[in-house]
């Protein structure tokens, strides 16, 4: 019985491992902005630089954040799988801050007081941006929401997942890079 389960819980490991893949390509193949010309994104490309303020102030630079990892999540106020698996990233943001690990919101389009009672709604703590003029998204090609681009402490895109991400799919993208 114990043998069943412990296949069972690899087999499900290995899923959620095929789903994360199947996912990145999906990301390196559809994420390319064709009207410009510009150079495809794809895994093992350094992040695209920027520097803007978050709601709150503080000023965020990606070029400061050097030797950390980092999760953006690029969102939308009327996207249900952003308010559904929000806990999430407070969760790991919560638990692996002191780590080093960095988590952005980059929200696209919204009506700043929208975003605010989002934040509150969900308890947010870590930094949102706003991305008023779409540069962030554009320089990271993002088309659709939601999407999360995970960045190693290199600064190198190391994985993106369009949709929802749960507790496991974190934790494989962020395992190489924390004391999970």
């Amino acid at each position: 019985m114990q043998k069943n389960k412990q296949m069972y819980l690899l087999f499900k490991k290995q899923i959620v491992r095929i789903f994360a893949l199947l996912l990145i390509l999906l990301f390196v193949s559809s994420c390319g902005n064709t009207e410009t010309g510009s150079k495809k994104l794809k895994i093992g490309d350094m992040a695209p630089d920027f520097t803007v303020n978050a709601l709150g102030g503080q000023e965020v630079s990606m070029s400061s954040l050097k030797g950390n990892p980092i999760v953006l999540r690029f969102w939308s106020v009327d996207c249900k799988y952003c308010r559904a698996d929000t806990p999430v990233f407070n969760v790991y943001y919560e638990r692996y801050k002191d780590q080093g690990l960095n988590v952005f919101y980059v929200n696209i389009l919204s009506d700043e007081n929208d975003v605010h009672s989002f934040i509150k709604d969900l308890k947010i703590k870590f930094p949102v941006l706003m991305d008023k003029d779409g540069s962030i998204a554009s320089s990271y090609q993002v088309k659709l929401v939601p999407q999360t681009i995970i960045i190693n402490p290199d600064h190198q895109i190391v994985a993106a997942q369009l949709g929802g991400v749960g507790e496991e799919e974190l934790r494989i993208f962020l395992e190489p890079y924390l004391k999970l």
